[in-house]
């Protein structure tokens, strides 16, 4: 993994689940990580709301002051510039589509100038409205590229209904997410796949994760 992450996707994606699954996984591993809840669109299911749970693993994080709260200001307060050239590892949540990617246009040049050391990660879902299909998922990407003025360098497939998910529908979505990776040209990261689900996926370029985000019916 790079030092610099930012995770990016449709609403509902698990754009957020997968970016706190990335921190607690480096934490656990030892290592200084920085979270960016980038997200000035959408109050709900966001990095922000894992507070606790961050700091139970040292991680920090960085959200605008009106998260969790009843505002909805789109306005940040912390300087994304500065904190990439921190040490240790910074992973930045961005809000969905390209209305979220736009707060993260006015840090692209800082941020492209990392190269190697920056990932962009496209996470899809084709199980939600809008990017049932490769097609439709890739110009939602082309989207956020051109709001945020940045090129992703991965794709991640993170497909799944919740609680409802079966082994099915995950292998399902493996020749999806493989062709949007071919007609984007840019390789497939890996597979998200909820941990009690591992086992069915031997071989298959799997991450498995904890589900950290639910709707409120599941929690």
């Amino acid at each position: 993994m790079k030092r610099i992450t930012v995770v990016t996707g449709h609403y509902g994606s698990g754009k957020t689940n997968l970016s706190v699954n990335l921190a607690i996984n480096l934490a656990q591993e030892g290592k200084q990580v920085t979270v960016v809840d980038l997200d000035i669109v959408n109050p709900y299911f966001r990095t922000a709301d894992f507070k606790q749970l961050f700091q139970q693993n040292g991680i920090k994080l960085i959200a605008p002051d009106y998260a969790n709260s009843n505002l909805d200001i789109p306005s940040l307060n912390f300087d994304v510039e500065q904190l990439a050239a921190e040490k240790g590892f910074l992973i930045i949540d961005v809000g969905g589509d390209d209305a979220g990617a736009s707060a993260l246009g006015r840090f692209s040049a800082a941020l492209n100038s990392y190269g190697d050391e920056l990932d962009m990660l496209y996470v899809v879902n084709c199980k939600r409205y809008l990017t049932t299909s490769p097609d439709q998922a890739l110009a939602l990407m082309y989207d956020i590229e051109a709001a945020s003025r940045m090129h992703h360098t991965a794709i991640v497939n993170n497909s799944n209904l919740g609680s409802e998910t079966t082994p099915a529908i995950l292998e399902d979505s493996l020749s999806f997410a493989s062709e949007i990776a071919q007609k984007a040209n840019l390789p497939l990261m890996f597979n998200t796949c909820p941990e009690d689900l591992a086992e069915f996926f031997e071989n298959k370029n799997i991450f498995p994760v904890k589900i950290f985000v639910k709707p409120l019916w599941e929690q």
